[in-house]
């Protein structure tokens, strides 16, 4: 059994500035919970314009109490109050000349319990997408379509195997607990998560508006400021071409 989450809204700003945004997201006011940045990779083709960017970002999250009935907090590597962190793998596609962004993002954790993939399209209004990067004729809204894909495949691990489930898994039927977790991700996709990327995107992008890149760099230093107030750890963001002593 899959579960979808799939939303489709507008951002009041052109193309260009919703990309850019979408690069400086973290941290924000909305996304506290997000401890890192690290550009794994980024390259532009010249012939097809373009930009192909793979980042990996290290979250700390707060498990579901309803997750945390069902399978063990030792299963999850969770803490006893269901503290854990998860690396999410992100891959964005930027066509320049055609004024679209398609990103997909992962949680490369967990995958056997609940396997969380997050595909999105940004798209210039058609009838400037031939000029969405000319500063004459940029657009004045962005559309964008959010889905995300919950797959749970606990157990199966253990039928694969040839082996006995554990204790949690015998109580639960393998499908019920498998229908169970993706509900809880669906219920956490659409009142949490997704909402919250929407709000931090705003945030930045009002940013981007009033003071441009400077008060998104000063929005991102007092943000950086209450994500070590908040963990004890200030928020990393690292490029493919730092020093390898920094990372």
């Amino acid at each position: 059994m899959v579960k979808f989450y799939t939303q489709s809204y507008s951002y009041d700003y052109p193309f260009p500035t919703v990309t850019l945004a979408y690069f400086l997201r973290y941290p924000n006011p909305f996304s506290t919970h997000v401890l890192s940045t690290d550009v794994i990779s980024k390259s532009f083709d010249a012939e097809t314009q373009r930009l192909h960017i793979t980042r990996l970002h290290l979250k700390r999250s707060k498990l579901p109490s309803a997750v945390l009935r069902i399978v063990p907090r030792s299963f999850l590597g969770a803490t006893a109050q269901g503290d854990s962190q998860t690396y999410i793998l992100e891959h964005s596609t930027v066509d320049v000349k055609e004024g679209w962004m398609r990103t997909e993002s992962r949680n490369l954790e967990w995958t056997g319990v609940l396997s969380v993939v997050e595909r999105q399209e940004y798209n210039a209004p058609l009838t400037s997408a031939r000029d969405v990067f000319d500063a004459k004729n940029p657009g004045d809204s962005t559309a964008v379509k959010t889905t995300v894909t919950l797959h749970s495949r606990l157990g199966q691990q253990f039928k694969k195997k040839g082996e006995e489930s554990t204790g949690f898994l015998r109580t639960w039927s393998q499908g019920a607990t498998q229908r169970a977790i993706e509900a809880i991700g669906l219920r956490r996709a659409e009142k949490k998560s997704q909402p919250n990327a929407r709000e931090g995107m705003k945030v930045v992008l009002e940013r981007l508006r009033h003071g441009g890149l400077v008060e998104v760099l000063e929005g991102m230093r007092r943000d950086r400021e209450s994500v070590l107030a908040h963990t004890g750890h200030g928020f990393k963001m690292l490029h493919d071409d730092d020093d390898s002593k920094k990372r």
